[in-house]
């Protein structure tokens, strides 16, 4: 069921979450109202609820309200110029999100284990922004987030880091790309329960720290063959 949230257009909606006050950054309302909830979801759904919507391979969009949470918490960390990885990016929705609020000279990797959802979060940026990919603010990468690295000596790490399903512990792998300072946003709890949003801060020395922010409940971050599974 939507939510109070929810809008009869994408400003609306965005009205109505700034309004609750699930949102404060500015930076957040420019961007969400500049990415059009509609051109990333299937065009059965109801774009403007505040609710998740599946996308196929057992993925989901989350709901607005989760999406406005999290780049909130993430703003001061997604400043023009800044450096930002998506892990679990699906239909790239929150990657156009996170590329508008880093500009023209900041840039966005997003990475997904599933080709056909890295697929369509390709065709879905295009809908909203073909210079995205095609000047190099954003790329689209199939890998595992978990694991991979997609910084270098010669890449420099990431300011911010959004992950979008639940991992079991935060990986390491991914404290390694954070930047100093830098912070990230992670779901971590067992698959099916209820789970914790965490902000993993590094600060400019390398000192991490982990605040408990909110209980919440995504999709497991897990392998893609186990994804592919059926669910009962």
């Amino acid at each position: 069921m939507p939510s109070h949230f929810s809008g009869a257009s994408n400003s609306e909606l965005v009205d109505n979450l700034q309004n609750a006050g699930v949102f404060t950054a500015a930076s957040v309302g420019a961007a969400m109202k500049k990415v059009d909830r509609s051109n990333f979801v299937t065009t059965s759904a109801a774009p403007y609820n505040d609710n998740p919507v599946q996308i196929g391979f057992n993925a989901t969009i989350s709901a607005p309200h989760m999406h406005a949470h999290a780049l909130n918490i993430l703003a001061p960390f997604l400043k023009p110029g800044m450096r930002a990885l998506d892990v679990g990016s699906g239909s790239g929705y929150l990657t156009a999100c996170m590329a508008e609020m880093v500009g023209e000279t900041g840039t966005v990797v997003g990475v997904d284990h599933i080709q056909d959802l890295v697929d369509m979060a390709r065709t879905n940026l295009a809908k909203h922004s073909p210079d995205l990919e095609r000047k190099g603010r954003v790329t689209l990468h199939c890998g595992d987030g978990r694991n991979d690295t997609f910084t270098t000596p010669a890449v420099p790490k990431f300011d911010a880091i959004h992950v979008g399903a639940a991992a079991a512990t935060v990986p390491q792998t991914l404290v390694d790309q954070l930047a100093s300072p830098g912070l990230m946003c992670i779901p971590v709890g067992p698959a099916g329960e209820l789970q914790m949003l965490y902000c993993v801060e590094k600060d400019a020395d390398g000192r991490v720290t982990q605040t408990e922010v909110r209980s919440v409940k995504f999709v497991p971050l897990t392998e893609a063959s186990v994804q592919l599974q059926p669910r009962a």
